[in-house]
């Protein structure tokens, strides 16, 4: 799908930003690092709030950074990583969550890409693509 050296980047950045998570309530901090078209990388880390349900995951940061700026750019790799502070990767391998693959679909879609997802843990890389990790999704395209 996409080069070992592009994957360990992303891989990298990622764990760099899970060390910025704010996880006061579940100590589990995740990074996520999304590689544009044109090279760019974005990062993000959760966001918990006492509230629980106002929590943000790594990857919707992320996302609505790259939104914010008012860019619509062609998204080609997802890094996810996650754990116990200072320690990413080091548990379970850590997916993005549904809301987060809809989150994800929907930049997707706008940018015409399926991109590559890395989802770090348990000492290995799982690599898969978007389309798998969200079959039938519905996003702007359904809407017409």
């Amino acid at each position: 799908m996409t080069d070992n050296k592009t994957r360990d980047t992303l891989m990298a950045a990622a764990r760099k930003a899970a060390a910025g998570a704010y996880a006061p309530y579940s100590n589990f901090h995740v990074g996520a690092a999304l590689l544009l078209a044109d090279g760019t990388v974005v990062t993000g880390a959760n966001v918990e709030n006492a509230s629980y349900g106002l929590s943000l995951c790594a990857e919707t940061v992320a996302v609505s950074g790259i939104l914010a700026r008012g860019e619509r750019p062609a998204l080609h790799a997802v890094a996810v990583t996650g754990g116990a502070p200072g320690a990413p990767g080091e548990g379970a391998q850590v997916t993005p969550c549904g809301r987060c693959r809809q989150v994800l679909n929907e930049i997707a879609q706008l940018g015409g890409t399926d991109p590559v997802i890395w989802c770090d843990g348990g000492g290995e890389v799982l690599e898969t693509k978007l389309s798998e990790l969200l079959p039938y999704a519905f996003g702007p395209a359904n809407l017409g």
